[in-house]
């Protein structure tokens, strides 16, 4: 089988959250499967285009709209990340260093789908699936089958994955006009809402739509930013898969980005010396636990409540556990956050932004990971953390309900709550600080988490059968 994945990211290439890593590993292992499984995604001015060769293998031209532009595929040439990866280069268009944030967004990323549909177009043998990742490939399915210069292409079969259906990639009715020439009667299929909404159009036009975990799926019908009800229609053709990670990237054995190498054989004195190394670093204090959060400062990760539930965890514990927060987003938070250094030395510091190093040091050093996220579609940061020996903190929703089981329950490994609060938060934090204090119990949930196995092997068998369903 021979499946081409459309993404607006793809890692190391490009990331800027948890669809990067997804899409940078599912091909690799489909691979694996004895697959053919190819990835084409934008052509950024990132690091990795610049530090590695590339072979052009296709030039075109098509229009958007009124512009006539010529675009250009070229592909990695040492086949470095285990699968094919291609990029669309659209001169002036996609040639930004930043994947998402600038103003024309919109039509950057209709340019990128015309273009992909475009080349697709020119195969001679074309891929059994496209299977396209959220609202920035989300047009695809609908040009496939609707545009006239692309008839061709109406029979391949199209999947759908929603990483997070927040984000919709809504747009006024006057972008139609970007659009290769499609059949008028069918722009029921693009409209939502009186605009025309890219993900609300995939989830039609896609013969299969999936999203990344089995709980994020059945709250899609509850809340999905005004989707509610599509979803409820469409739930024949949907399916939640829950994400799986890259075991060879993610392995405290051999992670080139961390201090100190261990095991599940030896994570005791592996966790102390990067703890050390990371308590170091940051002027805090080895002997109490870790906690660190690992993301975007945004409302969705329950960012803004952070500054609060730490200060009152950090009084009413008297001090009793360090913090480090992770990550960079919204400038009120990122002061917020900042002022508290001033107000707890040794027991508290940030890292405003974020690069990949930093985030493995963290899971290898830190005792827990606070993820309070009010919504988070599957999460895959508390499966890194798992696999660092980490023990999770989350709040009960989305994928966090599918991987974390409380400590309460039996084979309990993680920390769970209900609500993105203050209270709840202060809350985890003192049952976190109990089972820290307990070493042997401690030890034992470390051992528990490590063993777990959430790695793409035991997933890409179950995109199979979707495929081979349509």
């Amino acid at each position: 089988m021979v499946i081409l994945h459309v993404s607006a990211e793809c890692y190391p290439m490009a990331k800027a959250g948890g669809l990067g890593d997804v899409v940078g590993a599912l091909p690799k292992y489909q691979k694996k499967l004895g697959d053919e499984s190819m990835v084409v995604m934008p052509m950024y001015a990132t690091p990795f285009l610049q530090n590695n060769e590339w072979d052009v293998i296709y030039k075109g031209n098509t229009h958007l709209g009124d512009w006539f532009f010529d675009y250009t595929i070229i592909q990695e040439k040492t086949n470095q990340l285990g699968f094919s990866l291609f990029l669309v280069d659209i001169h002036g268009l996609l040639d930004r260093p930043k994947v998402y944030g600038y103003n024309d967004d919109q039509e950057r990323f209709i340019g990128f789908q015309v273009a992909v549909v475009n080349w697709l177009s020119h195969w001679t043998s074309p891929p059994d699936i496209l299977h396209c990742h959220d609202h920035q490939a989300g047009l695809i399915p609908f040009m496939m089958k609707y545009c006239f210069d692309y008839e061709v292409l109406k029979n391949i079969k199209t999947v759908f994955t929603i990483h997070n259906a927040q984000y919709h990639g809504a747009m006024g009715w006057d972008k139609s006009l970007l659009l290769p020439r499609w059949d008028t009667w069918k722009h029921g299929l693009l409209e939502w809402n009186n605009s025309i909404n890219s993900l609300a159009t995939a989830v039609k036009c896609a013969d299969k739509v999936t999203t990344v975990s089995q709980t994020y799926m059945h709250q899609l019908k509850f809340q999905s930013a005004g989707l509610e009800s599509l979803f409820e229609y469409e739930q024949g053709k949907c399916v939640g898969i829950l994400n799986g990670i890259d075991n060879e990237l993610w392995n405290p054995a051999t992670d080139p980005m961390v201090p100190f190498h261990y095991s599940i054989e030896n994570f005791e004195e592996g966790k102390r010396k990067n703890k050390q190394f990371l308590c170091t670093k940051y002027n805090l204090d080895v002997e109490k636990p870790l906690i660190v959060f690992i993301g975007r400062l945004v409302g969705e990760k329950a960012a803004d409540v952070l500054p609060g539930a730490i200060q009152h965890a950090l009084d009413k514990t008297n001090c009793g556990a360090n913090f480090l927060v992770i990550g960079a987003g919204d400038t009120a938070t990122e002061s917020a956050l900042n002022y508290l250094i001033q107000l707890y030395p040794g027991v508290y510091n940030t890292f405003i932004g974020y690069d990949e190093k930093t985030g493995h040091e963290a899971y290898a050093g830190a005792d827990f990971l606070l993820m309070p996220s009010r919504v988070e579609p599957c999460g895959l940061n508390q499966m890194y953390s798992l696999r660092y020996g980490t023990v999770p903190m989350v709040r009960d929703t989305g994928g966090l309900h599918d991987t974390v089981t409380d400590i309460g329950d039996e084979g309990g490994f993680g920390i769970r709550f209900l609500h993105a609060t203050e209270e709840d938060i202060v809350y985890s934090v003192e049952r976190a600080i109990g089972l820290f204090q307990d070493k042997e119990k401690m030890q034992a949930i470390i051992h528990k988490a490590m063993s777990i196995d959430h790695s793409w092997e035991s997933v890409v068998s179950i995109y199979k059968n979707v495929y081979q369903s349509i």
